[in-house]
């Protein structure tokens, strides 16, 4: 199967510079793959498309603000996007990518401010290897420098209403670098609702990394290669899951980085508590183990995201949606609108 079946032409006004006023305030677009349905509503009544004993799996990774901007010694301006924040001898060190006119060697240092500096110690493909050489934790220098990573196509500046907006309201493991944007559209109120419908809900973490926005370079998909990124499904969300399916609900898993967490702890055929490292790439061909119904938004075309969406819905399926999606003027990408597939479905 090529990338290119998962191509399509977005027009530039769809992509979504802005979130809605309101969180619950977007479009949904409503899929059911075994009927071949396809359907218009609104986030605000997604209650209507669930059932008391249905269970939502949600990631609850924290995005912290990973975008640094430095200056080299020389001068030269470099910019920052941290991958993630490592232990090695007990002391903080990071993985990120870096923007800069001149590529730094080792042991360049960059000067984020007077008494913040990041030292260039190695490089891991595309990514750089950083040390501060401070005691201070790296996360709250991070804390204290960065400005929220928003994704590379919303092309405006950083904005106050962003620290707010580009983060869950159930967030709490700090972690990733950019949202898990499924999650976006739901408010405390929805939430609150959701548990008063007997809709149970848990939480698995994924920090998403940068490497979310790579494309994918081979024509082939079965040959591209997936980034890690550290998951953890804890015991309470396995046996919520099978309490969920033992009364015939559905396990309805709120983003794509749900999906990975739920479908890693599944390998050997049985959801499992596990934590660790997961690269797991899921394009059609793929066998869902613990995923019955899923809420995602509209992604890039030719990502691994559109991919993953493909293999539960159906590709001519999806592809289909997103056509209807940009005709009817859906907002695209993390502050735009959503789908719901309803039903688990194997397809092309």
């Amino acid at each position: 199967m090529k990338k290119q079946d998962f191509s399509f032409e977005l027009p530039e006004h769809l992509i979504a510079n802005q979130p809605c006023n309101e969180r619950t305030g977007s479009r949904l677009m409503l899929l059911d793959p075994s009927q071949q349905s396809i359907k218009n509503s609104k986030f605000n009544q997604i209650l209507e498309s669930l059932n008391p004993n249905d269970c939502l799996i949600f990631n609850n990774t924290k995005v912290i603000p990973a975008r640094l901007f430095g200056k080299r010694e020389s001068g030269g301006k470099v910019e920052i996007l941290l991958e993630r924040i490592i232990q090695e001898e007990g002391k903080d060190k990071c993985i990120a990518q870096l923007r800069a006119s001149n590529t730094p060697k080792p042991g360049a240092k960059i000067m984020i401010s007077d008494s913040f500096s990041l030292t260039v110690i190695g490089r891991e493909g595309a990514f750089f290897k950083l040390d501060s050489g401070s005691q201070e934790p790296l996360l709250e220098l991070i804390e204290q420098h960065g400005e929220m990573p928003l994704p590379p196509y919303i092309q405006r500046d950083v904005e106050e209403q962003d620290k707010k907006r580009y983060q869950t309201v159930y967030a709490k493991e700090q972690g990733a670098v950019a949202a898990p944007t499924a999650g976006l559209h739901f408010d405390e109120k929805l939430m609150t609702e959701l548990k008063n419908k007997g809709v149970a809900i848990d939480f698995v973490t994924l920090h998403v990394g940068a490497g979310t926005f790579s494309p994918v370079r081979v024509d082939e998909i079965a040959e591209h290669q997936m980034h890690s990124e550290w998951f953890q499904v804890p015991q309470s969300v396995v046996d919520l899951v099978a309490k969920t399916r033992a009364s015939g609900g559905r396990v309805v898993a709120v983003g794509t980085t749900s999906v990975r967490c739920l479908e890693s702890a599944s390998v050997s055929g049985e959801l499992m508590a596990t934590s660790g490292e997961t690269n797991i790439f899921i394009y059609p061909g793929y066998q869902f183990k613990s995923v019955d119904a899923l809420i995602t938004n509209f992604h890039l075309s030719e990502s691994t995201l559109i991919m993953l969406v493909s293999a539960f819905a159906g590709k001519d399926f999806v592809m289909q949606a997103y056509k209807q999606a940009i005709d009817s003027e859906y907002r695209f990408f993390s502050y735009g609108d959503s789908m719901f597939i309803q039903n688990c479905f194997q397809s092309n």
